[in-house]
C-alpha cells in the first residue's frame, strides 16, 4: 500500500486539520468533537444546513461548506458514519433560530446517527428537518442500506437546498426543495478498480484485470453485475439507460448532467463519458441546460465514474446558478 499518509489511524484527523488550514477563509474546524462549519456560522435568520458521512469521499462533505451551500459538515472515519456526539454540536453551532436541515445519504449508520442527533437537538429547542438522499438506481438494497443508496445526487441536493437557505427560505421550504431535487435525480456508477481503505491495507473488493463492476456503491458495495472491460461509450450507455428509464424524462425536458469521478479517473476520461452521455440525450430530445464534470463525491482512489441526471425546472435552475463559495464549488461571487 502506497499512500501519502503517516499513521493510518490518523488519516482523517490530519486531513481535516490540513483542510482547515488550507481554507481558513471559508471554514472553521472543531477538533473535539470533529466537525467543520462556515466561518460566519451561525448566519442570523438563516436556516442551517448540515450534512456528513464517512470520510474518503472528498470533497464531499467538507468541501461544500460555505456561502450558498452547507453550513456544517461532519466527517466520520473512512467509510464510517459520524456519531451523534459530532452531529449534535455541529447542528447547534449553525442554528440561528430558524432551524436546521440535515441532508443524509441513505446508509443505515448515517440514518440512525442523524436521527438520534435530530431528536436530541430538538430536545434542546432546535427545529430539525431531514432530507434523505436515495438517488442510486443500481440496487434496491445493499450491504449498507435498506432501499436505494445516496450517491452523486447528494451534491446537487446540497447546492440547490443551500441556495434556497441563502436566499432566506424558511425551514419547511428548504427541506421541500431538497426533497424535490432528490425526487428528480437519478444516478449510477461503475468501478474499474477497487480502492484501498488506509487502515485495511488492501483492496476493498476484488476485480480481475479485465473486469469492471456496473452499479458499484461509493464504499465498494456490489453493483448489478461484473462484466468484461469495454469502451467508454458502451459503459456510458450501461449507466445512462437505467437512469433515464427510472427517471422517466421525456423529449423536450431540461436536465442537469453530472459526470462524477470516483477519485482515480483523469478529467480527460470523464469528458469522454460526458461526450457520449450528451450525444444520447440529444438523440432523445432531452435538453442539457446545466452540467458538472469532475471529482465531487469520490471513493478514495477508485478508478471509475458515476452519472447523475437531474430534471430541472425554472426554480431549481435559478438556485443552481445562485452564488456559491466553497472549497470545491465557486461561482457567481
Amino acid at each position: 500500500m502506497k499512500k501519502l499518509i503517516n499513521d493510518p489511524r490518523a488519516v482523517v484527523d490530519e486531513s481535516v486539520e490540513g483542510f482547515g488550514l488550507a481554507h481558513a477563509d471559508i471554514v472553521t474546524v472543531s477538533t473535539e468533537p470533529k466537525f467543520i462549519t462556515r466561518t460566519d456560522a451561525p448566519v442570523a435568520g438563516k436556516v442551517g444546513l448540515v450534512s456528513g458521512g464517512g470520510s474518503g469521499h472528498e470533497p464531499l462533505h467538507g468541501g461544500f461548506v460555505g456561502l450558498g451551500m452547507l453550513d456544517a459538515a461532519v466527517p466520520g472515519a473512512v467509510f464510517t458514519s459520524p456519531t451523534p456526539d459530532q452531529i449534535i454540536p455541529a447542528t447547534l453551532a449553525v442554528n440561528s433560530g430558524a432551524g436546521v436541515v440535515h441532508i443524509v445519504k441513505n446508509y443505515t449508520g448515517d440514518l440512525l446517527n442523524f436521527e438520534t442527533a435530530a431528536e436530541m437537538a430538538q430536545a434542546e429547542g432546535v427545529e430539525v428537518r431531514t432530507v434523505l438522499v436515495n438517488d442510486d438506481v443500481a440496487v434496491e438494497d445493499s450491504l449498507y442500506t435498506a432501499g436505494r443508496r445516496g450517491v452523486g445526487g447528494t451534491v446537487l441536493v446540497e447546492k440547490i437546498a443551500g441556495a434556497a437557505a441563502e436566499r432566506g427560505d424558511n425551514l419547511e421550504a428548504v427541506a421541500a426543495i431538497g426533497n424535490r431535487v432528490n425526487s428528480n435525480v437519478r444516478s449510477m456508477g461503475v468501478a474499474l478498480t477497487a480502492c484501498t481503505v488506509p487502515h485495511a491495507g488492501g483492496p476493498s473488493f476484488d476485480l480481475e484485470e479485465d473486469e469492471i463492476e456496473i452499479g458499484i456503491g461509493i464504499h465498494g458495495e456490489p453493483g448489478r453485475h461484473k462484466i468484461a472491460m469495454e469502451n467508454a461509450d458502451g459503459i456510458t450507455d450501461r449507466l445512462l439507460d437505467p437512469i433515464l428509464s427510472d427517471l422517466g424524462v421525456d423529449a423536450g425536458e431540461r436536465v442537469l448532467l453530472f459526470v462524477n469521478g470516483m477519485g482515480g479517473t483523469p478529467q480527460s476520461e470523464l469528458y469522454i463519458v460526458y461526450r457520449r452521455a450528451a450525444q444520447v440525450l440529444k438523440e432523445r430530445g432531452i435538453v442539457i441546460e446545466r452540467s458538472l464534470v469532475g471529482n465531487y463525491i469520490t471513493s478514495l482512489e477508485m478508478q471509475g465514474c458515476s452519472l447523475s441526471v437531474l430534471r430541472l425546472d425554472d426554480e431549481m435552475t435559478a438556485l443552481w446558478d445562485a452564488p456559491v463559495h466553497t472549497a470545491a464549488l465557486r461561482w457567481g461571487i
